[in-house]
């Protein structure tokens, strides 16, 4: 099943240089189907599984719009309110596929400005002390393992994409 594109109603203002930035690379290996990340198309963007997962907190995940732009203060209203409510129903897939007890939800855009939300798991196993600070001061992302789509977690974007079935 395919999630619904962007209705031609909305419209986005575009970032004046899409160029060499990490989402704009991303969003084009996505789009010529190259990224075995991938979760599902939504109809603000796109679910991908996250590069980097913390074993601790396994199963991170990104909302990217499509288009890119710089902030969620670039999209028109309906455009912020279908990728708020994108960017949630991954979430509730996150929960569902992995069996968390939250989600921390993540718009930062500062060490890459291109608008991309986190949506990353929390246990009860976390050593509490972790737990009450946010995933990237707890965990060192940059050190944890690659995600693997195809391989060690094939099951986990299996059961993110059954999840977000259920959501629409």
């Amino acid at each position: 099943m395919n999630p619904p594109l962007i209705p031609d109603s909305v419209t986005f203002r575009s970032m004046k240089d899409a160029g060499p930035h990490p989402i704009a690379r991303r969003l084009d290996l996505i789009r010529r189907g190259g990224d075995p990340q991938v979760v599902a198309r939504l109809a603000s963007g796109w679910a991908v599984l996250g590069d980097r997962q913390p074993s601790p907190i396994a199963g991170c995940c990104m909302l990217i719009p499509d288009p890119v732009v710089p902030s969620v203060n670039d999209l028109d209203e309906t455009a912020r309110g279908l990728f708020m409510a994108d960017f949630i129903r991954l979430g509730d897939a996150v929960l569902a596929a992995t069996g968390a007890v939250r989600i921390n939800y993540l718009i930062l855009c500062n060490q890459v400005p291109e608008l991309h939300g986190h949506a990353i798991p929390r246990f009860d196993a976390e050593d509490p002390g972790l737990r009450r600070l946010g995933p990237f001061e707890a965990y060192d992302f940059a050190t944890a393992r690659r995600g693997d789509g195809t391989g060690r977690d094939a099951d986990l974007l299996e059961r993110l994409r059954n999840a977000l079935v259920k959501t629409t």
